[in-house]
């Protein structure tokens, strides 16, 4: 049985390729308005098997009201996708460069093709989504605009790709985590390497720095920390960390000799380390 996967945009978005990338071609995504909707969607059995939420952009940072959503919900990471973002010219089928008079597309989509954009005379049109400015093309068999969208889009809606891979920015990537219930994920996946933990101290002097420590002493790689203000305090803070190591027993360790210099630990998933192509 194919996987029900809520992801947060339309059908063609990079959440897609996302799914598909970590699942195969035949995941059954459950499309999102919101990111507050992937979650609540990933935390229903009825409705769905888990879900793919963006958490991070190589070039734009960290989504950080997606890690308060993580924090809020009884989902476990099973994995990570990293996926290079191309963006494309996508056009009804048969349309020609010189028949365009309009682009349409999401602001961010758009903001990052302007180098190749601004080369024509066109109309720039934002909208809510890149894969739903193709659909509403391909519906209405505009002949005189073209949207900037996924190769994913141009295929489930039989347009052409007028001109592939037009953003400026060509090392530009997004990290998706893999989410899935909490009494349904697997407390020990074969070969991870990576965990996503949070974590907090008593905030007095040098108390991060002792948990930083005990974590490098350990061997292992701290390739993220994030600080959240906990809320209700004065100016204290919660960590996010993920941490890549070599075996599970290695974390585990850590994991034990930070506990007794924390005021409290929650280990969000042990995973497998995604891979960047």
């Amino acid at each position: 049985m194919a996987h029900r996967i809520s992801i947060q945009g339309y059908e063609g978005s990079f959440h897609q390729v996302a799914a598909q990338q970590f699942f195969g071609k035949d995941v059954t995504v459950i499309p999102c308005a919101t990111f507050r909707d992937v979650v609540k969607i990933a935390a229903n059995r009825k409705e769905s098997e888990g879900g793919i939420m963006a958490i991070e952009n190589s070039i734009a940072g960290s989504i950080l009201p997606n890690y308060t959503l993580l924090q809020k919900s009884n989902l476990r990471v099973v994995g990570e996708v990293y996926l290079q973002i191309k963006q494309n010219l996508l056009v009804n089928r048969g349309v020609q460069l010189e028949d365009i008079r309009e682009v349409h597309s999401h602001p961010m989509a758009i903001l990052q093709c302007l180098d190749y954009l601004e080369k024509y005379n066109w109309k720039l049109v934002e909208t809510e989504d890149t894969a739903l400015s193709a659909k509403l093309l391909h519906q209405h068999k505009n002949r005189h605009a073209a949207a900037i969208a996924s190769k994913l889009a141009a295929d489930l809606f039989d347009m052409d790709v007028l001109a592939p891979s037009i953003h400026t920015m060509k090392n530009n990537y997004t990290r998706f985590l893999v989410l899935q219930r909490q009494d349904e994920a697997a407390t020990e996946i074969a070969g991870a390497n990576k965990a996503s933990v949070t974590f907090a101290t008593d905030h007095s002097r040098g108390s991060l720095a002792k948990v930083l420590t005990k974590i490098a002493d350990a061997g292992i790689n701290l390739s993220k920390l994030q600080s959240f203000p906990i809320p209700g305090s004065d100016w204290k803070y919660s960590f996010h960390a993920d941490m890549e190591f070599d075996s599970i027993e290695q974390f585990h360790d850590v994991i034990k000799a930070i506990i007794p210099i924390t005021e409290e630990v929650k280990v969000y998933g042990v995973y497998k380390k995604g891979i960047t192509v």
